[in-house]
Formats: structure tokens, sequence, C-alpha cells
């Protein structure tokens, strides 16, 4: 088992870092947060930005506890830890991107799950795609050049929409339930893959937010998050833990992009 103390202190520095970079592209809003606490022990904080580049953004942290696995893989008391991310852009060519990092731990055993995944709103551009995996490839590969190969066909096997036979997004990396026989170089792994995230990330948005588009861009972009909203409520398995986890509604449902059209 690890200390649970010092992993809540990583995924609370890490989520302070995430956002200080994510407010660099935002000229005058900042995130608002609001602490929230769970019915059975621990609790949350929901941080949100609605502004000129992030139509909304959400960066949320979580740790709660209980005396029953909300799931039916094991039984009994449990410790749940992590932090999620989403982003939904003003500019349709900028893209939605997506991050978790999860510790969770039960009487017999613990784990690391998490990843992150990029979904262009209808305009894919192959340097960004490129670049976000690169990024997951290089870091992992530092540790194991078995994991991302691993790691990117979990993602693309997970973010899989059945209904419309295809991936929701562009890829990325996802591993869940993720141990060895070695918790401390799992525990760098897991580390590594928050700390390498903005460097997926920014230098994207750095290079779309400001693209010119237009009403039809827009229009696409909203339909497309269609699909984003279907996959979330129909097979997101954090969303489903968050529901039967008795978790605060309103942190699950920030995944929900501000407009979308069917």
């Amino acid at each position: 088992m690890h200390d649970k103390e010092k992993i809540i202190s990583f995924l609370k520095n890490l989520r302070d870092t995430i956002i200080a970079e994510f407010e660099t592209l935002e000229p005058s809003k900042r995130f608002e947060r609001k602490k929230w606490q769970h019915h059975s022990g621990g609790g949350g904080e929901i941080s949100v930005i609605r502004g000129e580049v992030f139509e909304k953004a959400a960066v949320n942290w979580s740790g709660v506890s209980g005396d029953h696995f909300p799931t039916n893989e094991t039984s009994g008391p449990f410790f749940a830890t992590g932090i999620s991310l989403i982003t939904h852009m003003s500019n349709p060519h900028a893209p939605t991107v997506h991050m978790n990092l999860r510790y969770i731990e039960t009487k017999e055993r613990s784990w690391f799950g998490g990843g992150y995944d990029l979904t262009p709103m209808g305009f894919p551009y192959e340097e960004d795609t490129a670049h976000f995996h690169q990024v997951a490839k290089n870091n992992l590969d530092t540790h194991d050049p078995a994991l991302y190969p691993l790691f990117s066909k979990n993602a693309k096997e997970y973010f899989y929409i059945p209904h419309w036979k295809k991936e929701r997004g562009v890829g990325g990396i996802f591993f869940d339930h993720y141990q060895t026989d070695n918790i401390e170089k799992d525990l760098r792994m897991w580390q590594s893959v928050g700390n390498t995230f903005i460097n997926a990330i920014l230098p994207i948005y750095q290079r779309r937010y400001k693209t010119s588009y237009t009403a039809a861009n827009k229009e696409l972009q909203t339909k497309m998050r269609a699909h984003y909203v279907e996959f979330n409520l129909l097979y997101d398995r954090g969303t489903q833990f968050g529901f039967r986890s008795g978790g605060n509604p309103e942190a699950i449902l920030c995944s929900m992009p501000p407009t979308a059209s069917w």
C-alpha cells in the first residue's frame, strides 16, 4: 500500500500546476473552486473556468472512502482519490482533451489508473495527433518500452463508441488496475503521466486557439460534442464509479460541454 497523504499531495499540486498553465492562455478569467463533502468520508474540490479561450474547462480533485466498493469487481471498504480534467474550447480548431489519474485502495490490494486522450471536434490535425502521442511515448519509454503500445491500444479500445462504430477521438493512453511487483516503480510511472500531460496539450492549444473559424465550423463542433456526451453518459467507467460511490453530481457532470447539438 502507498502513503495516501503523499498521493493526495501530489494530485493537488498537479491540479494547481495544470490550472496555472491553462490560465496563461486565458486573458481575463480564472478557475473558480468549490469544495464538497462525501457522505461516507472525504470529499473533493471542483475547479471550473468559463472564459474566452476555454468555453468550459474543469480540473477536479476528489478523495473519498466508504464501507462498500461501488462496483462488483471487489467488496468491502475502499479509498479512492484522483484528478479528472476536461476542456471544451471556444475555438473549434482547438481539440477537447481529457486527463485522469486515480489511485484506489481496498483491504486486499491497491492499484493505479489514468491516462490522457485527445478529441478533435471536427478538425483533426496530423501534427497535433503526432505531438500528443509522441509526448506520451517518450515518457513511457523511459519506464518500460512495452507500456506505450499497451496503453495506446487500451485507449483505442476504451474510447470507442459502439453505436457510432468509431473512436471518440484520436487516442492517447489509458490504463487501469495497474499494479506490478514494484510499487515504487508503479508510482513513478503514474506520476510521470500526470507531470508530462501539460507538455502534450499546451503546444497544441498555443497553435490553435487563435485560428479563424466560421459559424459552420462552430456548428460542426457542437455536433461532435454530442458524441462526447453520449460516450461519457453511456460508457465511461469514471462516470459510473462516481455515481455509484455517491459522488457529487456537479463534479461528475463537469465533463459535459456547455453546448451540444443532435
